[in-house]
């Protein structure tokens, strides 16, 4: 990554304009709001700044109609919806989460009766036969031995405490020379990130599934709030440190979601950032404007309010409201303005159909950055479904882009599996 990457954005920062200071202190102090956007637009913009930034419970929002007993087992009757009626593998959590069912292929879908009938694949905890409400997701195994594989507890030293991980190793008595650390996204844990682990281990990799700051196993910030990228990243640093200090030479870091944009922050500031050979990024925030622009969009939120929340994220004088402990540097974590100074090779897998961050910012980025970028579209996938929709397609695509990064390099001072980081050599001749 370019060296100087810190202080370009910290002096983009600095440069905001006196009207936008005066925007942002008008709202702050309510002297001045009838000339920006009024009061009640004010407090929408703090609430939309709030909510982006903020850990909060899930919303039970997907109705479970009924549980019968099939010719091949159980199946659940749910009220079809955009996300239970496309094909594939998922979980549906009830009970305030105490309750999870992984759920499989559609039977049937009553597009009349607004219903859809699929298979239960297995209830891992609570009574679905008793859940009436839930809530969906694409992390559709609770644990490493639900896919077979047996894992390590561990724990990784981070600020505030140790964040838990699970070790998941390539061979039972070997430490590949290259470990993939995979990161979830934003409102999710690191069952997420079991999706990839088989295509990980049939590469060689061992596996390290993290938790970071904020998501209800790693300790919270002392603010309570996400950073989006620009702090969690420096948890993921504990975990290169960690891999690096207990057999790994080199890592792929794996992401999804708000984990692609942690990922990017830690391949540009991390001081292993040397060390990270590749990215492989699902469903990634390349530019968190765009993403609260269409999330105001979605949301009707009018154009110049869903500015002004963006401009309090940003901003020290925001901090009042939104309750960050530091501003968030969005300019930073926008790689589409900043695409030539990724210098790590990365795939990017984004379906084109993506609710909740849109694929365009994806696609640009690999236009702009060939080189080092590449993009692969999914279709009908929605927001990091991609393996859950075609668990084939997203392994073979991983596999094949991995092997190729994953190649012995000749070159003297590469940084292969066969080479050891030119830094540490140079420190040695």
């Amino acid at each position: 990554m370019a060296t100087n990457s810190r202080s370009a954005s910290d002096a983009a920062d600095s440069t905001l304009s006196l009207r936008t200071k005066w925007a942002i202190a008008g709202i702050l102090t309510g002297t001045s709001l009838a000339a920006f956007v009024g009061a009640g637009s004010s407090a929408l913009a703090v609430y939309f700044a709030r909510r982006v930034i903020t850990p909060s419970a899930k919303n039970a929002d997907q109705e479970v109609l009924a549980v019968i007993q099939g010719d091949a087992g159980p199946q659940v009757i749910l009220a079809a919806t955009p996300d239970t009626t496309v094909d594939g593998v998922y979980s549906l959590f009830f009970d305030n989460g105490k309750g999870h069912a992984r759920i499989g292929r559609i039977v049937s879908y009553s597009p009349a009766e607004q219903t859809v009938l699929r298979e239960v694949e297995e209830v891992y905890s609570g009574n679905l036969s008793e859940a009436r409400r839930g809530w969906w997701s694409g992390a559709a195994y609770h644990h490493p031995s639900a896919i077979g594989v047996a894992a390590d507890d561990v724990e990784i030293e981070v600020e505030g405490g140790t964040a838990p991980a699970w070790l998941i190793r390539a061979e039972a008595a070997a430490t590949a020379p290259v470990w993939a650390i995979m990161v979830h996204g934003r409102g999710a844990t690191r069952m997420e990130c079991l999706r990839a682990v088989r295509t990980a281990k049939e590469l060689g990799l061992d596996s390290l599934l993290v938790s970071y700051r904020n998501d209800g196993l790693a300790p919270s910030a002392l603010d309570g709030r996400y950073g989006l990228g620009s702090t969690e990243w420096r948890d993921v640093e504990a975990a290169i440190g960690y891999a690096l200090d207990h057999g790994a030479r080199e890592v792929v870091l794996f992401g999804w979601s708000m984990g692609g944009a942690i990922s990017l922050q830690a391949a540009d500031l991390s001081k292993h950032r040397q060390r990270i050979r590749a990215l492989v990024l699902d469903a990634p925030v390349i530019n968190w404007v765009n993403v609260m622009a269409h999330h105001a969009q979605v949301n009707r939120i009018p154009y110049n309010v869903g500015r002004y929340g963006q401009l309090m994220l940003g901003h020290p004088l925001g901090r009042r409201l939104t309750g960050l402990a530091a501003p968030v540097n969005l300019k930073a974590m926008d790689w589409e303005a900043r695409a030539v100074e990724l210098r790590t090779p990365t795939l990017l897998i984004h379906s084109v159909d993506d609710e909740y961050v849109p694929f365009e910012p994806s696609a640009s980025l690999a236009e702009k950055n060939p080189d080092m970028v590449t993009f692969e579209a999914f279709h009908g996938s929605r927001h990091t479904k991609e393996w859950n929709v075609d668990p084939e397609k997203w392994e073979r695509m991983v596999r094949s882009w991995l092997l190729q990064q994953l190649a012995p390099r000749n070159n003297p001072g590469g940084t292969g599996a066969d080479a050891e980081p030119a830094g540490e050599a140079a420190g040695r001749s």
